[in-house]
């Protein structure tokens, strides 16, 4: 079975100011025994990387080296690969966004969805509930229990 991790649990995880920075943190490290493969998406990881060093957005931005050394350790779990889009990603998010109706900050959502629909990824960790608009998605919160989108 495979998962993929959102940015805001990785955020939580490197916020030590974050009332979620110790649920996340420790999820994070139970990914080392985890016998899933994580799959992980450039689009989230760089995201993390410019949210965690932003000034203007984290509260207590990471120098940028020590943001790139967290996201170089995910990408060293035993079990850990980046998944990317595929020849068919126009038309895949087309359809994606259409059925949610893509806009604003849906649609860095939908094109992390549409990499792991491209995969066949079905679960994402995440506190961000608009993961939940997509139906082949079922969305877990490790830090406060499980959501799930409409199975198929």
């Amino acid at each position: 079975m495979s998962y993929s991790i959102d940015a805001n649990i990785l955020l939580y995880a490197s916020d030590t100011s974050s009332g979620w920075h110790q649920s996340a943190k420790d999820f994070l490290e139970a990914r080392v025994a985890d016998p899933d493969i994580v799959c992980l998406t450039w689009p989230v990881l760089l995201a993390y990387q410019r949210i965690a060093t932003h000034p203007g957005i984290f509260a207590r931005p990471l120098p940028p080296d020590t943001a790139w050394a967290n996201v170089c350790q995910l990408l060293s779990l035993p079990r850990a690969t980046i998944v990317t889009e595929n020849e068919s990603f126009a038309d895949d998010y087309q359809r994606v966004a259409t059925a949610v109706v893509a806009a604003g900050n849906l649609v860095p959502d939908a094109h992390v969805a549409t990499i792991l629909l491209q995969h066949g990824v079905r679960r994402i960790y995440s506190a961000d509930t608009d993961f939940r608009k997509f139906d082949f998605l079922e969305v877990i919160n490790p830090l406060g229990g499980k959501t799930r989108g409409r199975t198929r």
